[in-house]
């Protein structure tokens, strides 16, 4: 008898074999983060921002940002975003920040030239990933009331103002008409 059909049995049964102790493939999930990474954070609540100081642009800062944890102290990932007439940016910087670097989110020109400086705020795991172009995007984003934060006494006051001069405005509009 020739050896090949019992060659071929027993190279089929080690494929079985093989096969049969071979997981399942599945998505990776957050839980398998937290079983092989059980303490990823150095602090409860810990989060990370994209980080540059004076990059060329959105994608250099995001591209080389450092993978590192934000200060304690710190609460909020900032973008400063510098661009000419055009819209062509000029500079990006982003950080972590505290809540008073937060209180003047905005846009404004720079100098006459029409060069023009957008910053935002948001809280989150890097949620300062676009940039600040105009007024819609140069906001201050969060995800829990800033009631709770501490030194926010002076907000309702900025509240009140704000609404005064959206009021004003309006106003200054509809007399136009």
């Amino acid at each position: 008898m020739e050896p090949w059909p019992t060659l071929a049995w027993v190279l089929l049964l080690a494929l079985i074999a093989d096969w049969s102790t071979t997981s399942q493939s599945r998505d990776f999930t957050v839980n398998d983060i937290v079983y092989l990474h059980p303490s990823t954070t150095p602090y409860p609540g810990g989060f990370k921002c994209f980080t540059c100081e004076s990059a060329a642009d959105n994608y250099n800062c995001n591209r080389w940002a450092p993978d590192v944890y934000c200060p304690r102290e710190t609460r909020y990932c900032y973008t400063r975003h510098h661009m000419n007439a055009r819209g062509d940016s000029l500079s990006v910087t982003k950080r972590c920040v505290r809540l008073a670097d937060c209180l003047s989110t905005g846009c404004m020109d720079a100098n006459h030239e029409g060069h023009k400086v957008c910053t935002a705020c948001c809280e989150g795991n890097i949620c300062n990933l676009p940039l600040p172009r105009n007024e819609t995007d140069a906001i201050f984003i969060t995800a829990s009331p800033l009631s709770g934060a501490p030194g926010v006494a002076q907000l309702p006051h900025l509240s009140t103002c704000f609404f005064i001069t959206l009021t004003i405005i309006i106003a200054l509009d509809l007399s136009q008409i």
